[in-house]
């Protein structure tokens, strides 16, 4: 092992699935696998195996497609049980290099009031269970859950055990986020000292944070520092509660401050823009505009003294190049008048490989977007092109939609929707605004009972004639409770997100989206009864 190489664990398609609203279907998430590939990860932790049979199946799609020798190690998570081992296994078998990450709780708190287990009982059972796993595979990693708020003497003696039963790699989690940098890169430094068996075995330590005090991504380079070699992170810091590590932030904090950490990933950092959309729209989880490196903020530079030092030279207020992360500088203005070529070349420019079907659809998209807009600007192409390509099933498409508002008319709304049998369907409803009437009229059609409980507008681009970019996010009414293995029974958040020059529009289209994920997993549960 090199020992100035960080290894990059993604665990966006299991902790990051957690963030209510996130639920992805299999082929959104093995779209999303496939892009942490090209982005270089070393580990996809692709699910929970043991969570569901769509989970599983999900974990075992990714190790059979992404899994290749020459790709990332798959991983599955499992509780220190047989059946979740053996779950976890028969998902991840099909990957090249497989992984099982299983885990036990080891504070106080939980191991007396959620475990109900002696501290010789724990030690007991990681033993056995990593021993157990260690039949199934080679690499096997442990993790001491809420070890942040855990007995160090306790953690040491938990972690030795599962060192001697084959561990190769153990994580420590701060499971809550509530340690502070000081406090977490001492107990990884401690770790490494009192711990038997990790210095003699080569064993990797890896960081696992949350950010509940906004501290995960300064524990995680503080785990780091202290010796820590592997960071499990997810794309946009999503994840349960507050969030996770965030991937782009750690890598590009320990590439900027290389001179400081003397420390190297193997991230393909061009690509971490476009994971970043693809996560974004997928999880319908909107990256707010102020966020490090992905932000659509993050280069921007509004203030006259920071433009004018900007303009002497830009390291006076950029510490990176945008291009570095794959969000170009380029303003390249493209309008109705843009040809198929120079469409075509810019795609490429911004990275974006669609075959001859996927350019022509974005070109026609495009079309009709610069018929509305005198300029199209990149940030206009990457929102249609995320709209198009980043979509799930449709159940229902939206063909039309025709709104009549303003404060002495009644908002009225008549939408066509058309159903995956072809058929087409038109209603009309009334509401207390335009786009309550419109989604009243989308629901007489779909008839899929919820509760809407967000609903937000943003602008891609400045100006009058903008592209809105709205995301909603609905709970089913009257659907089965999702039992997850971790945090138990729960409703789940459905998230839809909307593209067009014309809000409204943009709305319904957002509305429909998140009803086809509510469809489409409801139909998975119910097979799979």
């Amino acid at each position: 092992m090199s020992s100035d190489r960080v290894f990059i664990f993604d665990t966006t398609l299991r902790d990051g699935e957690q963030s209510p609203g996130a639920t992805l279907h299999t082929h959104e998430k093995l779209d999303i696998a496939k892009q942490l590939a090209r982005l270089k990860v070393d580990v996809i932790e692709a699910g929970f195996p043991a969570a569901s049979p769509g989970d599983l199946d999900a974990v075992a799609e990714i190790a059979r497609t992404v899994g290749k020798p020459e790709g990332p190690i798959i991983c599955g998570l499992a509780r220190a049980n047989p059946q979740d081992i053996a779950k976890c296994w028969e998902a991840v078998q099909h990957a090249a290099r497989p992984r099982i990450h299983t885990f036990l709780a080891t504070s106080d708190i939980h191991v007396q009031h959620k475990l109900r287990m002696t501290r010789a009982e724990v030690i007991a059972t990681v033993g056995d269970m990593v021993a157990l796993a260690k039949q199934y595979c080679d690499d096997i990693e442990f993790s001491p859950e809420d070890a942040g708020r855990s007995d160090p003497e306790f953690l040491y003696q938990v972690l030795a055990a599962a060192v001697a039963s084959g561990a190769r790699t153990i994580n420590i989690p701060d499971t809550v986020g509530y340690t502070t940098p000081e406090e977490f890169g001492g107990l990884i430094r401690d770790i490494i000292a009192h711990t038997s068996g990790v210095r003699e075995r080569d064993v990797v330590v890896s960081v696992h944070t949350h950010d509940d005090l906004g501290l995960a991504v300064a524990n995680a380079l503080a785990g780091v520092r202290a010796g820590a070699r592997q960071v499990e992170c997810t794309i946009n810091g999503i994840g349960e509660r507050a969030g996770n590590c965030s991937l782009e932030e750690v890598v590009m904090a320990l590439y900027v401050r290389k001179p400081f950490y003397g420390l190297v990933t193997g991230i393909d950092s061009p690509e971490i823009h476009r994971t970043s959309d693809m996560v974004s729209r997928y999880t319908g989880l909107v990256v707010q505009p102020n966020k490090a490196i992905v932000g659509a903020n993050a280069f921007a530079h509004e203030a006259g003294i920071h433009q004018d030092g900007m303009l002497k030279h830009k390291r006076t207020y950029e510490i990176m190049d945008a291009e570095l992360v794959g969000a170009p500088e380029s303003k390249l203005v493209l309008g109705k008048h843009s040809g198929r070529h120079a469409f075509r070349n810019r795609l490429v420019d911004l990275g974006y490989e669609l075959d001859e079907a996927q350019v022509n659809e974005a070109f026609r998209r495009f079309k009709e977007l610069s018929d509305k807009k005198k300029r199209v600007t990149d940030a206009d192409i990457e929102a249609i092109l995320g709209e198009q390509l980043y979509q799930p099933i449709e159940v229902w498409h939206l063909e039309q939609v025709q709104v009549i508002c303003g404060n002495k008319n009644i908002p009225t709304a008549t939408v066509l929707l058309r159903r995956e049998d072809g058929e087409e369907l038109a209603s009309t409803a009334m509401g207390t605004g335009p786009v309550d009437a419109v989604y009243q009229a989308i629901q007489k059609i779909v008839q899929a009972p919820n509760q809407l409980i967000e609903y937000t507008v943003q602008g891609v681009t400045a100006g009058i004639d903008a592209v809105g970019d709205v995301t909603v996010r609905v709970q089913g009414e009257g659907e089965l409770l999702r039992v997850n293995p971790q945090t138990g029974p729960h409703r789940t958040i459905y998230s839809g997100r909307g593209v067009d020059t014309d809000i409204i529009v943009a709305s319904a289209k957002a509305y429909v989206q998140a009803l086809n994920r509510l469809i489409l997993t409801a139909r998975e549960r119910k097979e799979a009864v």
